[in-house]
């Protein structure tokens, strides 16, 4: 096929070296005009696909997370191949908004859904999606938001702004691009969108129902069986580039819940000294093996609180591509500090990865503090005193 396109744009070359020549006061250094629609370029195009946007760093494609002040602190988005995982809040209260965020936006942009989870039906996460904020709406959310802040001097003693003479966050909607979306939290998102969406769901009790409990390559059969159901739909449905023939590419989005509880079948959260110590380690391993040659990306919530191994926690961070950790007040000290009462609590950027390299980057932004609102889930550059 390449061969043909070559000596189709052979056989007009004259031709066009003729109409070039044809025209001008046309030099090297002046615009080009816009070429018309269905005309080949005859060179290498980038997969345009909803959704997605090259990274301005190294041309990986990314996705949005759902939360543009989150994508914004990664660099852009979440690089397609790679593993996004977020460390639980102890009480699980904000972990479950970034996951959701992720799928919603899966939703909105016709992405195709793999939803995973050990304690919650996938079609009841899915129903629980938290609704597409309108530009206007936004708009008056965050000036209500604006209004509704204190003078700075009042709160010049209590915050210290890390990054004065740099850009600061994006905390406003952009009508102009389409890569990543505000969401109300306080809606659910329309049934007739999940309807028309296409998602598949992994629900382990029943998946472990049947009789078969094999155990292969020192994995518990609810990893094998999550590995299995993934590497069947990214084969099957032509994510990992099989099926050159598909008119129209499309993104896989993978999120699993809560990995690594007793439910799956796995006892990291239950001893230091556990039997199945690496069981968590391959199957991350594995995972990211079928991602790097397919187009997909995923998060992964996980209660590392309740691992008590710190190496079990090592060897995940290391498998992983981005870490973010959230932090949340409730049932601390600093739920009734007045230095903290405009947050709910801090978000952790552990770990960035720099692609097509061998070590991973370290932001220079580690902590950060959010908090929910009426209908936002807001992330601040700002640096609370401890």
């Amino acid at each position: 096929m390449a061969a043909v396109a070559t000596c189709g744009a052979g056989a007009g070359g004259t031709e066009s070296m003729a109409a070039a020549t044809s025209k001008s006061n046309v030099t090297s250094f002046q615009r080009r005009g816009p070429r018309a629609r269905g005309t080949d370029s005859g060179g290498p195009r980038l997969v345009s696909i909803a959704g997605t946007r090259p990274s301005v760093r190294n041309g990986q494609l990314l996705v949005s997370t759902g939360l543009p002040a989150l994508d914004q602190l990664l660099g852009g988005g979440l690089a397609v191949g790679t593993v996004l995982l977020v460390e639980e809040d102890k009480y699980s209260i904000y972990s479950p908004l970034l996951f959701k965020y992720f799928l919603a936006e899966g939703i909105i942009n016709g992405h195709t859904l793999l939803v995973a989870s050990a304690k919650e039906d996938p079609a009841d996460i899915l129903q629980e999606l938290p609704a597409p904020l309108l530009d206007d709406s936004c708009k008056k959310e965050f000036d209500e938001d604006v209004c509704n802040k204190k003078p700075e001097s009042d709160i010049k003693m209590k915050i210290a702004w890390r990054y004065q003479l740099s850009p600061k966050m994006e905390v406003g909607p952009v009508t102009s691009s389409r890569f990543g979306h505000y969401y109300d939290v306080s809606k659910r998102i329309p049934r007739e969108l999940i309807e028309t969406s296409k998602w598949h769901g992994f629900f382990l009790p029943e998946k472990m129902s049947s009789a078969d409990k094999v155990e292969c390559c020192s994995l518990t059969p609810g990893y094998m069986k999550l590995l299995h159901f993934i590497q069947n739909i990214i084969y099957e449905e032509g994510f990992d580039g099989s099926n050159p023939q598909k008119k129209q590419r499309n993104i896989l989005r993978i999120g699993i819940q809560s990995l690594g509880l007793p439910l799956w079948g796995d006892d990291v959260c239950c001893s230091e000294n556990c039997d199945s110590s690496h069981s968590l380690s391959k199957f991350l391993y594995i995972l990211r093996g079928l991602l790097r040659t397919s187009l997909s990306a995923c998060i992964i919530t996980m209660p590392t609180h309740l691992i008590q191994n710190k190496a079990i926690i090592a060897r995940v961070t290391n498998l992983s591509d981005t870490v973010v950790a959230l932090e949340s007040f409730v049932g601390s000290e600093r739920e009734t500090n007045p230095l903290y009462k405009d947050y709910h609590g801090l978000i952790h950027i552990r770990q960035i990865p720099r692609l097509n390299n061998l070590i991973c980057d370290e932001s220079d932004v580690k902590d950060l503090a959010f908090k929910l609102k009426r209908k936002l889930f807001t992330i601040e550059d700002k640096v609370l005193y401890k």
